[in-house]
């Protein structure tokens, strides 16, 4: 198969149309540059926000429709359940903290997506469709292998969220959007009489718009999460807490305390029911192991050796210099030249080539 770089002005494209102006800009760019696109827009959330997929269905065909493109709409609820929300609240449950962002990517919109593209190519797979998003990342092909990297947007770079994509996937996968800044995007919605030029981007997971993951987890578990206490490192209690799962490492805000200094999660212990709150400098440490690890622009380095990366080990934290080291079970122990702050159990680790910072070399979850 030839890099998927190259325009085919016969090749079909199957671009994921979220309702937004990014997905929306990247159907046109395809268009003009040849390709036969299809968009399609994926109903997930209907169990849970109805409003949220009907209005992104809206908004996804009247692109469609404007571009002069095929469209259409593929169910993926029960999937979205299985694979998404279930994990992300399981998650909370054993105290972690989740991205969910990551697991939709991997499992939904790449992975159902191009299975469902794959139909009636079975014994043709050379031409089977491809598959575009409006995300904001590149992909190279070099030295045999697909590899990922860094947005030249580096406001809009997308590349952490992306990180469990095999080769199979980004041989197959366009990212149109990959060397473009937001303005641009939007003046070219604009330009071209898109409904939703002007639409704000999404700030939350989809599925909990209005950013109450508490009340989410109850209202879909039905489950009681009792009261407990926070507790101080030494054990001595602080006053009362809401309910574990409303509480994350390094949390400060919505503590719901009166006290003489500034305190934030330290540690939940879920057999015990207890937040321990401690001081901001408790919260640094060098050292993480991140299991599921998938590698992506280079081939596994194997166990024992170690080499320097650069780790980002959340989306907006900065990247920092760090060895990394491969267990023999497949999990990856990294240590920071320096302190981070809340490493947390749940969250993805990804490291960055340590040379140009730009190329995604694998992630994992952080245990």
């Amino acid at each position: 198969m030839k890099p998927n770089n190259t325009a085919n002005s016969k090749r079909k494209v199957m671009i994921g149309m979220s309702g937004g102006v990014d997905s929306s800009v990247a159907a046109y760019l395809l268009k003009e540059q040849g390709y036969d696109v299809v968009g399609v827009t994926m109903r997930l959330c209907e169990g849970f926000v109805h409003s949220y997929d009907a209005e992104n269905v809206r908004l996804a065909r009247s692109v469609a429709d404007k571009l002069g493109i095929d469209f259409m709409t593929l169910s993926y609820e029960d999937e979205f359940r299985e694979y998404v929300v279930n994990p992300f609240i399981e998650t909370y449950e054993k105290g972690m903290t989740p991205n969910p962002c990551i697991e939709c990517n991997r499992c939904i919109k790449f992975d159902m997506l191009m299975n469902d593209s794959d139909e009636g190519y079975e014994s043709d797979m050379a031409n089977a469709p491809l598959v575009a998003t409006g995300h904001y990342a590149i992909i190279e092909h070099s030295d045999g292998r697909y590899k990922l990297k860094k947005s030249t947007n580096l406001e809009k770079d997308q590349s952490y969220f992306l990180y469990t994509l095999s080769q199979d996937t980004l041989a197959r996968v366009i990212f149109p959007l990959g060397d473009m800044d937001k303005t641009t995007v939007r003046e070219i919605a604009d330009a071209n009489g898109l409904v939703n030029a002007k639409r704000k981007d999404s700030q939350d997971i989809c599925f909990i718009p209005d950013g109450d993951y508490a009340g989410f987890i109850k209202g879909v578990t039905g489950k009681d999460y009792p009261a407990g206490n926070f507790v101080d490192k030494d054990g001595n209690i602080l006053g009362r807490h809401k309910g574990i799962i409303n509480y994350t490492l390094g949390q400060r805000k919505g503590l719901g305390l009166a006290l003489k200094k500034p305190m934030y999660v330290w540690k939940l212990d879920m057999e015990k029911n207890e937040v321990i709150l401690a001081d901001n400098e408790d919260l640094f440490t060098t050292e993480l192991t991140a299991t599921n690890f998938n590698w992506l622009s280079i081939a596994n380095p194997g166990t024992g050796d170690s080499f320097r990366a650069l780790g980002r080990i959340r989306y907006r934290h900065k990247e920092a210099p760090c060895t990394v080291t491969v267990n023999d079970d497949g999990s990856v122990k990294v240590v920071f030249d320096e302190p981070q702050r809340a490493i947390t159990a749940g969250q993805s680790l990804v490291l960055y080539d340590l040379a140009t910072d730009t190329y995604v070399l694998g992630g994992g979850t952080i245990m």
